[in-house]
């Protein structure tokens, strides 16, 4: 009997790939246009005054932001310098205050059971470990607290775009789809096990742009000379199909 080796990803590699990728490009646009998904995740998990909230994968800081706006206690983290340097230079010019640490999702830099609410807006679904980034974000999680996300859905016009892609460049052996976020039954594998409870509503977010040309092609110019404007992520259309997740997993 012949044995099947698969190889396994290299996590190091993906992750440095991805580093580059929302270092570049105008991800000021995409994240003005997925602001609302923050606010409507900060009132799924009803983020109070004075909660230690953390913002996992946060990005340029749209749920750190919301949180923020409701007087929480906020820790924006990310792997990417750039955007975290967006995330703060918003919340100067909103007068808000947020804590930013430069952080892996995957290998979270603070104690167990340090917050009351753990989110990520379309950030963590895209680890490459999965599970540990479930874990991760189960950890940091005191018990009663309360874990949120945004994830793409594999049905919605961004789950179909990853799969037109990966028909067309396969994503690398192992590596599951950042889609299957956006799903119950993914849900249930990664945090069931540290969960009281878990609860799935579906959303339909609209990408609204003036033309078609100002959508996807728009997203993929280069930022302004002179002007730092990182992207990640993200892609433009007229429906962006259901962001789904957007309700709290309650820890046990």
């Amino acid at each position: 009997m012949n044995a099947i080796m698969t190889p396994s990803p290299d996590h190091a590699a993906i992750k440095a790939k991805q580093n580059a990728a929302w270092s570049s490009g105008d991800y000021a646009v995409v994240g003005t246009t997925l602001q609302i998904v923050g606010e409507t995740l900060a009132e799924a998990l009803d983020v109070r005054p004075d909660q230690l909230v953390l913002a996992v994968a946060a990005g340029n800081g749209n749920f750190a932001l919301a949180a923020a706006r409701r007087w929480a206690d906020v820790i924006a983290c990310d792997y990417v310098p750039a955007l975290l340097e967006r995330a703060c230079a918003r919340a100067a010019g909103e007068r808000l205050e947020i804590g930013i640490r430069e952080a892996d999702a995957e290998a979270l830099p603070f104690a167990d059971c340090a917050f009351d609410v753990v989110a990520s807006t379309f950030g963590a679904m895209f680890t490459p470990d999965q599970e540990r980034a479930a874990a991760e974000m189960l950890r940091v999680c005191r018990p009663g607290g309360r874990i949120g996300m945004a994830n793409w859905t594999p049905d919605g016009f961004i789950g179909r775009l990853f799969k037109t892609i990966g028909a067309h460049v396969p994503p690398p052996a192992g590596v599951r789809s950042p889609a299957l976020w956006g799903t119950r039954a993914r849900l249930d594998g990664l945090f069931g096990a540290g969960a009281a409870s878990i609860a799935v509503e579906a959303h339909v977010f609209a990408f609204r742009y003036r033309s078609p040309a100002g959508g996807l092609p728009g997203l993929l110019r280069p930022p302004a000379q002179g002007v730092r404007r990182p992207r990640r992520g993200g892609a433009g259309g007229v429906d962006g199909g259901p962001a789904g997740a957007d309700r709290p997993v309650q820890r046990r």
